[in-house]
């Protein structure tokens, strides 16, 4: 089964506050749609919450452990009941009616769990927000989306309170603490423990994800309930493969779709266990995979580096840990070979999009290959594209385009037309498809450099530059110069005993040109401290490109 642009827009909603299906795109720049797998034949009723969480309680399994905090653990009846309790005060209490939009502001807890389900139970939107958000950023989010609703963390109230003021629809919000106290718990604590949760439409929309800010002005993507459970159908069941058993654990925020799929619902749809703790920096996730005993990881590439170098230098128990997945940048192969050489493990590599949801070009342990993403997942197409939509052959660098069961669907916003074209969902990343059909990674689209007459990959040089043993960070752009056009400048960050000075510059220039061909060595280098990242670890490289960060 394939469709053009999805179920019409509003056709059986459930949803009483229209403001969201009346802002996605217009039908023409809608993208095509797949549903060919057997996995993906949903029925025009959908709420993923009782696909995800409820229908283990159904079937006598609700002891099962489910979510594990650093306050509290939680079996799926638990959560349940906690989601139930929460979704009655939204309604009672707190005027919700479905399609109403509610801000989720905290770190990754059971707490902010059974928020997300509270909302999605009763029809609500769930639009996740990172921790670090100041005033200024959530109230451009609360406009954009004009938000109704919040619930937040009481360490986070501040900044939610400034950007208030400056909100006139957003007119409730209520306080949470993870470690179960506060004046949520308290409120609906004398709730019932049972609710009956709204009879959405699958398509009707059940989160607004907004993208990380890698390029400077984050944009709302819209997802139905049947994207949910559409991801969940395809890169975790034919790739990661879980187990009932697992315990996932990892680094991005719920907030995040890669963490929200990761560390919530991939886990939920086979009915395993999550760990959702705050503290998941490089140096507190190896010591928490051992004590939660967790077997599958998710990170990104940075993270397994800065790992890795960790355990060269003081032992960790990690003989639990079985998969290990990497997403949220391109993972170079230096990396990977660093953290197999460390734990034994095959890093799982992927690329996803927030307005994918999740990950479409993939390859599981068995053909995972250093520099190459991987084949597009089952359920999804991709293809390698010119600047006119026309395919190219195979080995040349051209623009990452996929059609599966889910695709972008901007709120509102006139970036869809840039996103979308003829169909397909362009990425903005670079890519090349090898004579084995694997999607080998160049460089963001606006990463690519030409200089001299020569198209230039920076993420390749970067690649280069962190086999030398005195890199720690890198970040590769291009950079305006009279005579080439563009020539390569790095940013790096060394690690500690090494000295950044002018025979550094000569060292590592000399031993790029010994590892890639020598025209695209880094024809300038800066040294610095740290490097500008998003809340997810993503590199922002267009700060550097500014000058801002230079």
């Amino acid at each position: 089964m394939s469709t053009s642009s999805g179920t019409a827009a509003g056709a059986g909603t459930a949803h009483v506050d229209t403001f969201a299906r009346e802002r996605l795109p217009p039908p023409p720049q809608m993208p095509d749609l797949l549903f060919e797998l057997p996995g993906l034949q949903f029925g025009p009723r959908l709420n993923c919450a009782s696909e995800l969480l409820d229908r283990w309680v159904a079937q006598g399994q609700g002891a099962r452990a489910c979510l594990i905090g650093a306050h509290r653990r939680w079996s799926y009846a638990e959560l349940q009941a906690e989601a139930n309790r929460i979704a009655h005060l939204l309604v009672e209490d707190m005027g919700l009616v479905p399609g109403n939009r509610v801000l989720l502001r905290g770190g990754n807890s059971p707490m902010l769990a059974a928020c997300w389900f509270a909302v999605v139970k009763a029809g609500g939107i769930a639009v996740g927000t990172m921790p670090l958000l100041r005033a200024r950023e959530l109230a451009a989010i609360v406009d954009k989306a004009q938000v109704t609703h919040a619930l937040c963390d009481a360490r986070l109230a501040e900044e939610l309170e400034l950007a208030r003021r400056q909100c006139p629809t957003l007119t409730q919000v209520r306080q949470f603490a993870v470690d179960g106290g506060g004046e949520l718990a308290a409120l609906a604590s004398s709730k019932p423990a049972t609710f009956a949760n709204v009879d959405t439409a699958a398509d009707d929309i059940c989160l607004i994800a907004f993208t990380s800010g890698t390029t400077g002005v984050p944009k709302g993507t819209l997802h139905f309930h049947r994207d949910v459970m559409a991801a969940c159908a395809c890169w975790p069941a034919h790739v990661l493969r879980p187990r009932a058993d697992d315990v996932f654990i990892g680094s991005p925020p719920l907030a995040f779709t890669f963490g929200l799929g990761g560390l919530l619902v991939f886990p939920l749809a086979v009915g395993a266990s999550t760990v959702l703790v705050e503290q998941v920096a490089p140096g507190a996730l190896l010591p928490a995979i051992g004590q939660y005993r967790a077997t599958v990881c998710f990170t990104a590439p940075t993270s397994y580096r800065a790992m890795a170098a960790q355990l060269s230098a003081e032992p960790h128990d990690l003989t639990s840990l079985r998969k290990c997945v990497s997403a949220g940048e391109a993972l170079p192969a230096a990396t990977r070979t660093l953290w197999k050489e460390a734990t034994g493990i095959e890093i799982i590599d992927g690329i996803g999009s927030t307005e994918m949801f999740h990950i479409f070009v993939s390859a599981d342990e068995a053909h995972a290959r250093p520099g190459a993403t991987g084949l597009a997942v089952p359920g999804y197409r991709a293809a390698i594209l010119d600047d006119d939509g026309r395919e190219v052959p195979r080995g040349t660098v051209g623009r990452l385009a996929v059609k599966g069961p889910t695709g972008c669907k901007y709120l509102d916003d006139p970036r869809q037309s840039n996103y979308v074209q003829h169909g397909w969902n362009l990425t903005g990343d670079a890519y090349l498809q090898d004579a084995d059909g694997q999607f080998v990674y160049q460089a963001r689209t606006d990463d690519m450099i030409i200089s001299g007459g020569y198209n230039l990959s920076g993420p390749e040089v970067e690649g280069a530059l962190l086999l030398h043993p005195a890199v720690a960070e890198c970040a590769v752009v291009g950079w305006p110069d009279e005579a080439r056009g563009n020539i390569v400048k790095a940013f790096v960050v060394l690690r500690a005993g090494h000295i950044g000075d002018a025979a550094m510059v000569r060292t590592l220039q000399d031993f790029v040109k010994q590892t890639i061909a020598p025209y695209k060595y880094p024809r300038e280098i800066v040294f610095r401290d740290t490097l500008p990242r998003t809340e997810t670890g993503k590199l922002q490289r267009f700060r550097l490109r500014a000058g801002a960060d230079a």
